[in-house]
């Protein structure tokens, strides 16, 4: 079970709307330095309503990347439809 601070991570986006990765990975390492506890990537934040399926898996992926196991990365798959969904949690489940 996790416990402690579980933080809805923010994707963090450029001007023209695209994933910025380079704050995305500042961000995961700020939270890991600062004690969070586990991270939720494409939580509660908005982002699902704005990221397209491949963008959603990307940010996923790159978190779990810039985690690299120092905290635990819960992958947030909902979705405006319950098949993108569905879609969503199998391929983060494919992640690992």
């Amino acid at each position: 079970m996790i416990t402690g601070s579980i933080v809805a991570l923010v994707t963090p986006m450029r001007e023209d709307g695209s994933v910025d990765m380079d704050s995305l990975k500042r961000l995961v390492d700020w939270h890991v330095e600062s004690g969070t506890d586990a991270i939720v990537s494409v939580g509660t934040t908005g982002e699902s309503a704005t990221l397209d399926f491949d963008e959603h898996i990307e940010v996923i992926r790159k978190t779990l990347e810039f985690a690299a196991g120092r905290v635990p990365v819960i992958a947030g798959t909902g979705a405006n439809s319950t098949s993108e969904a569905r879609e969503l949690t199998a391929a983060a489940a494919e992640l690992g």
